[in-house]
């Protein structure tokens, strides 16, 4: 640690060998406790995430407080939103600047259709919102984008059975993260919710959630950091503990990514064992359905001298930080360039030659701070600010200390 405010990581010899045990899901964490909380039987959950984003759901969930503030936990936003307005206890949720400049007015708007008393407090579209008492579904079909937020679907699914006509949701233009409006759907349906799922449109009738237990799976999201280190290694036996073959996590696709750029897979029964193989890379991948791999992804092709044309990367630029703009920033410090060819598609020119040392700047992002980490086994390399981590992999600096 060079200072209070940055992290060093000294250049390090190429091997990368050990035993990770990778922390849990939050997207399945947080989903699981929304469900939870609208069920009327007890579900136990074992294994929740310790990402702050989980710990914010978990005490916002059991709140009494009229102001509910969410930081810049995303996807508690939007999931408690679509919860509390169907509560009869006002409140008004909020977070940091940063989280009333990411657009909300989708969800609200579907909310306010459905019947919910939902507004405002300052600029239309975005948080603060104000909840009042529910006063009764007034439509059970509601349309809405499917191209900007899985999460804005993942919300009005789960409270779906909580209204008295279930909800019919229909799915319009391309829709982004599939993956996980399945896991959101996989997870209803083992607490004994039907979800219909068919022409992009979504059918889930009123009901109640079941009792049970759930066991939250290892983070395929954390997982990718490990990925880009053993692609950047030379000498790989690493062991990340707790990740499934049959999982509904849309980074599972860093198995496929990955192996192109020459990171064997071996699933076990304890989780994956990651060594080298063969390099035949992807030149083209597309992330509409797994953007949060996306600057993970950019710097192992931008290290590895590899250029690959980038698809679906639009929802980056309403995350923590404007994602695109960062990546752009931090890879022009290693020589390379990331730019739009069209709306759609985008350009990785690799870097030349490799400066012997760089300082990354994270924008209060986690996935910045990590994905950039892997650079310590081409160059030294200090990264400003490495407690954002605490977001989503409270763990990883320890996890990488760790390693052999």
């Amino acid at each position: 640690m060079s200072s209070a405010a940055t992290v060093l990581l000294p250049f390090r010899s190429s091997s990368l060998k050990g035993i990770i045990a990778l922390p849990t899901s939050k997207s399945e964490s947080n989903r699981m406790l929304i469900i939870a909380a609208c069920s009327k039987e007890k579900i136990l959950l074992e294994g929740l995430s310790s990402a702050k984003d989980t710990q914010t759901m978990m005490r916002l969930l059991n709140s009494d407080e009229y102001e509910l503030d969410v930081k810049d936990a995303g996807t508690t936003m939007r999931f408690l939103t679509a919860f509390r307005a169907l509560s009869s206890r006002p409140c008004k949720i909020t977070g940091t600047p940063r989280m009333q400049e990411r657009p909300i007015g989708i969800l609200v708007d579907a909310l306010q259709r459905i019947g919910c008393a939902i507004g405002y407090e300052n600029k239309d579209g975005y948080p603060p919102v104000l909840i009042g008492a529910f006063g009764g579904q007034k439509i059970d079909t509601i349309s809405i984008r499917g191209d900007v937020s899985s999460q804005f679907v993942s919300a009005l699914m789960m409270i779906a059975p909580l209204l008295p006509k279930g909800l019919a949701i229909k799915l319009l233009g391309e829709v982004g993260s599939r993956p996980y409006i399945k896991l959101t759907a996989g997870l209803m349906r083992k607490f004994g919710v039907d979800v219909h799922w068919e022409n992009d449109i979504l059918k889930i009738p009123s009901g109640s959630y079941h009792g049970g237990t759930h066991t939250v799976e290892a983070d395929w999201s954390g997982a990718g950091y490990w990925y880009s280190m053993a692609a950047l290694a030379g000498d790989v036996d690493i062991h990340l503990i707790g990740l499934r073959s049959d999982s509904n996590q849309a980074d599972i696709r860093a198995v496929e990514i990955y192996t192109g750029l020459g990171v064997h897979t071996e699933f076990t029964d304890s989780g994956v064992r990651l060594t080298k193989g063969s390099i035949d890379p992807l030149q083209e991948v597309d992330f509409q359905d797994c953007p949060d791999l996306a600057q993970t992804v950019a710097v192992s092709y931008a290290v590895m001298g590899i250029p690959c044309k980038f698809y679906g990367l639009h929802s980056l630029r309403v995350k923590e930080t404007d994602r695109i703009a960062a990546l752009q920033k931090e890879l022009a410090k290693i020589g390379a360039t990331l730019h739009a060819l069209d709306e759609n598609t985008w350009a990785l020119i690799p870097s030349v030659q490799l400066p012997s040392s760089v300082k990354i700047a994270t924008y209060d992002d986690h996935r910045m701070a990590m994905a950039f980490a892997p650079l310590m086994f081409t160059m030294q390399v200090e990264i400003e600010h490495p407690e954002v981590v605490v977001k989503s992999y409270p763990e990883f600096w320890d996890h990488m200390a760790s390693l052999s």
